[in-house]
Order: structure tokens, then sequence, then C-alpha cells
């Protein structure tokens, strides 16, 4: 039986690596958590069904996408996003918030007004303020929303990155107000800050001031080594709070992820393995495989032999190669599942190795593998 309301138990520790459990009315995340990109209201190349019988146990959709295409209001007059695409998975929108730095040739900030954008589809001119992202993510009907914040491009420029965090912490006092009471949805903040420490945790301070329900770690992905990342996590996490999810945005490769667990993140996202199956990569327990090379042609052998979806561990790497080089959508759609399979088996296998205490030791095996 589902929760009523939000909630987080923090439920195991194994040094800073926590496993817990995330309460939402639409069903329950085991944490550690990966959530599939279904940017655009889809996970590319794969059904619905077939990303629930992965694991999975929640998806991320984009605010900022939809409110374009095919737009909040029909998504609402649907019957909410759920409805729309057919998923009974709780259900993450983003704020927006990245693409104004992704897309950031066609946007201005503005304090007050919010982000003013021209639209990357047919140049069209609108403006998405905190308030209107917030009464997006509703109009959406998802179960945890981000607040809008600007996501600087990496940049040594402290100046910047300070005035930039002033705004985040600004337009995430108005997120908060706009979002008001919603015991059955969550609210997360975006900590800011570049790589500095001091400024990370002035943006931590004032979010944890303002009581959300999640706190997520913007600004990284964008362009900085795995370790400047690492050691942003080391000069945060410690001050966050324990009874709150800790969600590292934009994250990962599984090594990302595995050093994140290992500092005490909650939950990722990531375009990375849906990205990677259209494009030819599979991710295995053995390492990454390139099944577009030519050493492929004549193998025989399953991508994963321990595959329980669709019976993927039937598809040899030879037929997958010959499906790529033929452009044929199969390719995708086995190397996509294939690849959300294995992160969803690579979140798992962390989860027990915390609540058994052996983190470390697995943490140890497969670092310098997958």
């Amino acid at each position: 039986m589902f929760a009523e309301k939000f909630s987080f138990n923090l439920l195991n520790e194994n040094n800073l690596s926590r496993s817990g459990l995330i309460h939402t009315p639409r069903g329950d995340i085991e944490t550690p958590a990966f959530m599939p990109v279904g940017t655009q209201a889809t996970v590319k190349s794969i059904f619905i069904d077939d990303v629930i019988s992965t694991g999975a146990q929640i998806i991320l959709c984009n605010t900022y996408h939809l409110m374009i295409r095919p737009g909040n209001i029909r998504i609402k007059n649907a019957g909410g996003l759920h409805k729309y695409m057919n998923c009974d998975l709780p259900i993450l929108t983003d704020s927006g918030g990245f693409q104004i730095m992704s897309l950031s040739k066609l946007v201005q900030i503005d304090k007050d007004k919010g982000a003013i954008f021209n639209s990357h589809l047919d140049g069209k001119r609108f403006v998405l303020s905190p308030e209107d992202s917030i009464n997006i993510q509703k109009d959406l009907d998802s179960d945890i929303l981000m607040v809008l914040d600007e996501c600087p491009k990496l940049s040594n420029d402290k100046k910047k990155i300070s005035e930039s965090l002033k705004l985040s912490l600004n337009w995430a006092e108005r997120s908060k107000n706009a979002f008001g009471d919603n015991p059955n949805k969550a609210l997360f903040g975006i900590i800011q800050g570049g790589i500095y420490k001091d400024l990370r945790l002035e943006s931590l301070e004032g979010l944890i001031n303002m009581n959300f329900d999640g706190y997520a770690i913007g600004g990284l992905a964008v362009g900085e080594t795995q370790n400047q990342m690492f050691q942003v996590l080391g000069d945060v996490v410690s001050s966050m709070p324990k009874n709150k999810p800790r969600y590292l945005m934009g994250v990962g490769t599984p090594s990302d992820i595995l050093g994140a667990v290992k500092r005490g993140i909650d939950m990722f996202d990531c375009v990375l393995p849906t990205r990677s199956g259209r494009t030819g990569l599979a991710f295995t327990w053995e390492g990454r495989l390139n099944l577009r090379n030519a050493k492929y042609q004549n193998d025989d052998s399953p991508i994963n032999n321990n595959h329980t979806v669709r019976n993927l561990n039937k598809y040899s790497k030879s037929y997958v190669n010959h499906l790529i080089k033929t452009n044929e959508i199969l390719a995708s759609m086995i190397l996509t599942l294939n690849n959300i399979f294995f992160y969803q088996e690579l979140m798992e296998k962390i989860r027990t190795s915390i609540k058994t205490n052996t983190f470390d030791k697995f943490y140890n095996d497969y670092i310098n593998i997958i």
C-alpha cells in the first residue's frame, strides 16, 4: 500500500554510502536510484512497460521541452503526464533550468521575469519564470518537482558564479511560494556554486533555510573533470540534511555513480544509457562494448547471458552488429533496453551491498571495469 504523502526514510548506511526509501502516492522508490530520462514524455526507443520491467521505479521528464511541445495545457487536458504517456511510475520533472544553459544562445536572463527564451524549434519568444515553471509542472502532475534555477556553464569567474547563485536562491524561494502546500508531491531545491566550496555551502545553507523536500546538486556534468565533481560532492554532501533525498543531476557513467554513492548521493539521472544505445554502445559487467566494431561480426555470444527481459540473452553480438550496419531500428531498441537493464541491475547491486555493509568491496571490484 502506497504512502498517502511524500516522505523519505533512511534505512542503511555503510560509511558515507546510504540506502533509503522514497514514498510517493504513485509508488515507492528504493535508493540509490537511477532515473531513465524521458525528456519528451518518452524514453527513446523503448516501451514504458519495458522500462518498468528493468526494475526502474521512477523516470524523469523535462518541463521546458513539454511546455514547447505538445504544451502543458494539452497534457493537463489529457489527464496529466502519467495518463498521457501511459506511465504508472512516479515522475520527476526538471524545471527547465538546464536548458537556460544548454540553449544559452536563445536565452536572456531577467532577474524578475525569469528566462526569456526563443524556442529552439521555431524561434517563438516566451518567458519562463520560477512561478511559470512550477505551474507548468503542476499541470504535468509530476510527483517530484524541481525549482527553476540558473545552471551556469563551467567557469573560473567566481564573481559570475556568485551572482548566478544569488539569482538561483531568489528563484528557489519564488518556486517554493508557487508550489505552496502539496503534501502528495515534493519540491527539490538545487544547490549551485560551481566548483567553489564556499559558494556551494552558501547555496546549501540558503536552501536549507527554505526547507525543501529534497536537495539536488546542479551545475555539474557541464565540463568539469570527474575529480572536480567528486571534490564538490566531498565539500557539500556532509552538510546536506541526512533525512532528505540527495540528487546529483545529469550524472552519469557507472563510475560516476559508484563514486557519488560512495560520497552519499541517493538519486541520479542521465541520458547516457539511452543515447549510447542509439549509437551502438552496450554497457555490460565486463565493460562497454562498441558493437559497431567489426570484431563483433562473427561473435555469436549474447551481450549479457543473464538478461531476463524480452529474452535479450538470445540476441547475439553478431546480430546486433548487423542491425547497426543496416540502420535497423531494432538495434536501438535492443541496446537501449540492455543499457537501462544494466543500470537498474547496477543500482540493485549497490543497494544490496550497502545493506550488507559490503559496498566498499563492490566498489573496488567494479570501479575500473564498468
